[in-house]
């Protein structure tokens, strides 16, 4: 009986080594769970920038103002007849970022 006690002993430890060591052991597997939770996050960043993106080319396509509105914003472009005015905040105004004296 003693002989049968030691093998199931010594069965139960290379089992158990096995799961705490060996390959694909319980750390590669909270390991793999660990990276699954990471790009599944970064997936749903992905779909949310994917969807406003796809929501620009669509207003892109659907009519000029969206068109004349990127003009507008980004490039600074005016129609004829408009005026341009350029307002210019002071120094301590809180959008405008201080100049660094180093």
């Amino acid at each position: 009986m003693a002989r049968v006690m030691i093998v199931l002993l010594v069965l139960l430890g290379s089992l158990q080594y096995r799961l705490w060591f060996g390959d694909n052991a319980l750390r590669d597997h909270w390991q793999l769970h660990a990276d699954i939770a990471r790009i599944k996050a970064q997936n749903a960043q992905l779909k949310k920038r994917n969807a406003l993106m796809y929501a620009d080319v669509k207003d892109l396509r659907k009519g000029g103002a969206a068109v004349e509105e990127r003009a507008r914003n980004e490039l600074g472009l005016i129609r004829d007849g408009e005026t341009f005015f350029r307002v210019i905040g002071s120094r301590d105004d809180k959008n405008e970022p201080a100049s660094s004296n180093d």
